[in-house]
């Protein structure tokens, strides 16, 4: 693997860890009542409440881990799709407990991190078919993950921020 390639899979891998560690810092600043009741306002009025944010990049930590496992495990698989809105009311996201959500995405985390570093220079091709994406390799993985981070980390800094008076 070039050079280049190791930096910028190690950019990546801090990212996904330091963005992790950022979701802490941020939930630490709300209640647990604040984090159920204060939503989304720009997809009013349905829109997700803290809570519901940090459950979907929890929940979704996991699915992304397990679609990774199999790219590595399987030729050619075809990856899961899962509705993140069924999700939210199916694990009835806004009655679960903030500290709790963010253990088990720090848990997750860690493993999911785990699994990239452990990965040999030529499995990061190892590809499947996306149910969204269409052909989606491990790189692909790593990258929906930073992206998935900093796209929720906005959303859920945005809501606290428009709801704090």
């Amino acid at each position: 693997m070039p050079p280049s390639t190791i930096h910028l899979r190690n950019r990546n891998l801090a990212i996904i860890s330091r963005s992790c560690i950022i979701y802490g810092h941020v939930i630490r600043t709300i209640t647990q009542t604040q984090a159920q009741t204060w939503r989304d306002q720009n997809d009013a009025p349905n829109g997700w409440s803290a809570l519901e944010v940090l459950c979907h990049v929890a929940d979704f930590d996991d699915i992304f881990y397990q679609r990774a496992v199999m790219l590595l495990e399987q030729d050619n698989p075809q990856l899961p799709y899962f509705d993140h809105n069924v999700l939210a009311v199916e694990r009835a996201y806004n009655q679960q407990a903030m500290h709790e959500v963010y253990a088990r995405f720090l848990q997750s985390r860690t493993r999911f991190r785990e699994f990239f570093e452990s990965l040999a220079d030529d499995q990061w091709e190892r590809a499947g078919n996306h149910p969204e994406r269409g052909h989606f390799t491990l790189w692909d993985a790593l990258m929906q993950v930073a992206t998935h981070d900093m796209t929720h980390l906005e959303q859920l800094t945005r809501i606290i921020a428009e709801a704090k008076p």
